[in-house]
């Protein structure tokens, strides 16, 4: 992997991939919802649309991209915003072009930001008011986090934050995350390094150095009980939903974490599948993954529970496998099978060109200044005697957040405490 690092701070990644006749050219810029204001939620994500809306000299972004035979897309979370076009190596130029133009600067108007906020608040109603459990995330988060912004989700607290958005809010918030030294280039392809200098500093070399200020944010202190909340919604099934908190994105306790949860839910043969579903068949689904954050972050078991099931039986059986993982040394056939499955799912992962330039770019991010193949180390290093200390500190009640999300019978309840199961 090579690097580079223009005048004006932007940092620069690439990797060349003569198999294909693509390149993919990927900016990431260093802001997520965590970012955001707590008053003015869902910006990072709002921007992301308004992204598309054209630029000083770019009127229409996505033409340019598909008359160069390329496709373009975006997406935002809490802890980033990431752009990608993919485009034949004889129209690159075109992507370097584009990407730079919007970066010097949009040009919006006040009818572009409220055709996008009626756009992005048509999002949130459909995926997390509309739909069954979609506001999962708007329930969890603020159970575990009480200081750090990791509290909401990208899409937003609540639609009025981006009712209330205006033209002057969305352009204060572009202007001071958008510039050269808060981003990332990443570009893979059919591409020599050579040519990726020359053509970032034709176009991005000009653009201006920004002025960032130190990330300053609340960190979260050590939960010292659990947490609980029972909430009645119009859904099928009811679900169990459990947030521990875990290390963040550059510790080795996140590589850990992420394959404890391949131990306990990734495919059939696993430990919550086998136990919980096809033998007990207290769950018709369940699931357990980490969310991936820079910052210290949720390792979360979510499950549907069998009809007639309680939320406390269920919660009950959870915690008995957890113990056991807590209590007993995991088989070393069992954890290689979980490291060769990491493994080969990492490997494939990183033989599309796009994947690679995505990857790339959010380790340049974390300050993981290696090449992908010792990410993949990190996880095939991981032992026994990792999982059960990691399952030994972060496997704790005062540790977790429990959220029992029930059907809706009768009148709706908002809120039942729960006394028995909290110590």
């Amino acid at each position: 992997m090579n690097r580079y690092t223009l005048a004006n701070g932007l940092r620069i990644v690439h990797h060349e991939d003569s198999a294909t006749q693509m390149v993919a050219v990927n900016v990431l810029y260093d802001v997520g919802a965590r970012d955001e204001n707590p008053e003015q939620t869902g910006y990072a994500h709002l921007l992301e649309h308004l992204m598309f809306e054209g630029s000083i000299h770019v009127p229409n972004y996505d033409t340019h991209v598909q008359l160069a035979g390329g496709e373009n897309n975006a997406w935002t979370n809490n802890d980033l915003t990431n752009y990608y076009i993919t485009i034949p190596h004889c129209n690159v130029e075109t992507a370097f072009w584009l990407e730079s133009d919007r970066m010097l600067g949009l040009a919006l108007t006040e009818q572009s930001v409220e055709v996008q906020k009626g756009v992005v608040i048509e999002e949130f109603k459909q995926r997390h008011l509309n739909q069954p459990y979609g506001d999962v995330q708007h329930l969890i988060r603020p159970m575990a986090y009480k200081a750090h912004p990791y509290q909401w989700p990208t899409i937003g607290i609540c639609t009025e934050h981006i009712e209330r958005a205006t033209l002057a809010d969305v352009m204060d918030f572009y202007k001071r995350y958008y510039t050269p030294d808060n981003a990332i280039l990443s570009v893979v392809g059919n591409i020599s390094f050579e040519e990726v200098i020359r053509l970032s500093e034709k176009w991005f070399g000009p653009l201006p150095k920004g002025n960032i200020a130190p990330r300053n944010l609340p960190q979260e202190s050590a939960q010292q009980r659990i947490r609980r909340k029972t909430v009645y919604r119009n859904v099928p099934s009811d679900m169990l939903v459990m947030a521990f908190h875990m290390g963040n994105r550059r510790s080795q306790e996140y590589h850990v974490c992420d394959l404890i949860t391949d131990l306990l839910s990734a495919g059939q043969s696993s430990r919550l599948t086998q136990r919980l579903i096809h033998h007990d068949k207290l769950f018709t689904a369940i699931d357990a993954y980490i969310q991936g954050s820079i910052d210290d972050g949720l390792l979360l078991i979510m499950g549907r529970l069998t009809e007639g099931v309680t939320c406390q039986q269920a919660e009950v059986a959870v915690w008995k496998q957890l113990d056991i993982l807590r209590e007993e040394s995991v088989p070393e056939e069992e954890l290689a099978k979980v490291r060769n499955r990491s493994e080969s799912e990492r490997t494939f992962n990183n033989i599309n060109y796009l994947n690679r330039a995505v990857n790339i770019a959010q380790m340049e991010l974390i300050g993981q200044d290696r090449e992908l193949s010792d990410e993949l180390a990190r996880y095939c290093s991981v032992t026994v005697d990792d999982i059960r200390q990691v399952a030994r500190k972060i496997f704790l009640k005062k540790n977790c957040s429990v959220l029992h999300y029930k059907k809706k019978i009768g009148k709706p309840i908002e809120s039942l405490p729960i006394s028995h199961l909290t110590t």
